[in-house]
């Protein structure tokens, strides 16, 4: 992912107002992001531990989701990410929720997916971080990778709706 400035990142955002997206807490350590190993920009908002946000490239120019994290259910569970497949125990997965955007999002309608709670996808697919077991799969990491993206363009389109 080519590095994003904090600028960029506000102006990403189609869910939420402007001056919503001018308040949400941006990361302060951008430039120490290790952007190369990134399909996506995502963070968990440290004021809020029911605030997420996420920042993908679909190929037309940055695209900023902001999201809601569902709390737990306080069992040990394995559970998988939607988007990168990768499994984990307890809280490692999360339901988080995007307002739709445009009309349909300010009438309340939102879409969901289960994703890694720390939305460190990347990481996991290039081992970078681990998350315990792994599944065995017979396919190439940068087919992971595109599997990845795939499931994640598909998530920004019924976003977009």
């Amino acid at each position: 992912m080519v590095p994003l400035t904090e600028s960029a990142i506000r102006a990403s955002f189609v869910n939420c107002t402007k001056g919503e997206a001018k308040r949400l807490a941006v990361p302060l350590d951008l430039i120490d992001r290790p952007w190369t190993d990134l399909d996506f920009f995502g963070w968990r908002d440290l004021s809020g531990a029911e605030r997420a946000y996420l920042v993908a490239d679909p190929g037309t120019g940055p695209v900023g989701v902001a999201l809601r994290v569902a709390t737990g259910s306080g069992r040990a569970r394995r559970s998988m990410c939607s988007l990168c497949l990768t499994t984990h125990t307890g809280d490692g997965v999360a339901l988080m929720t995007a307002r739709k955007a445009g009309p349909t999002g300010r009438q309340g309608d939102s879409v969901g997916l289960y994703l890694c709670a720390d939305l460190a996808c990347s990481l996991y697919l290039r081992r970078k971080k681990d998350a315990g077991r792994h599944l065995d799969e017979t396919i190439t990491l940068a087919e992971k990778i595109e599997r990845t993206t795939t499931n994640l363009t598909g998530f920004l389109g019924r976003v977009l709706g």
